[in-house]
């Protein structure tokens, strides 16, 4: 039985791991879209196309976290923290639709910070 609880916590944090990765991954591509937002033609519908992968990405960052807390058995940590960057990226994604580059960017580098200190993390 505890064999079982233990192969359980693991797989939940490896899944956790990996989808903090992804979307640290998400948010540095978005990052490099913008550049291309202003240089190339395509650059629109690229950031467009990414904006929608990387809040898909912190909604599995959420899922992640909360199979690795509630059947592994671990921290409720971690869904607190990716709730709070679902949020973010939920402020972030009207920031962009709305134009509001002066908020929308520092917020953008924030995310990737934040991404970056959680993958660190775990």
């Amino acid at each position: 039985m505890a064999t079982q609880v233990t192969v359980t916590a693991q797989r939940g944090s490896t899944f956790l791991r990996i989808a903090i990765a992804l979307q640290t991954l998400t948010i540095f591509l978005q990052a490099v879209s913008a550049g291309l937002l202003l240089t190339a033609s395509y650059g629109e519908v690229l950031h467009s196309a990414g904006a929608r992968v990387m809040y898909g990405a912190s909604m599995l960052y959420l899922l992640a976290a909360v199979l690795a807390w509630k059947p592994g058995g671990g921290s409720p940590r971690p869904v607190r923290h990716a709730t709070g960057f679902l949020v973010l990226a939920s402020v972030q994604v009207v920031l962009g639709i709305a134009h509001v580059p002066s908020l929308h960017l520092p917020l953008g580098v924030l995310m990737f910070g934040l991404s970056v200190l959680a993958l660190a993390r775990r």
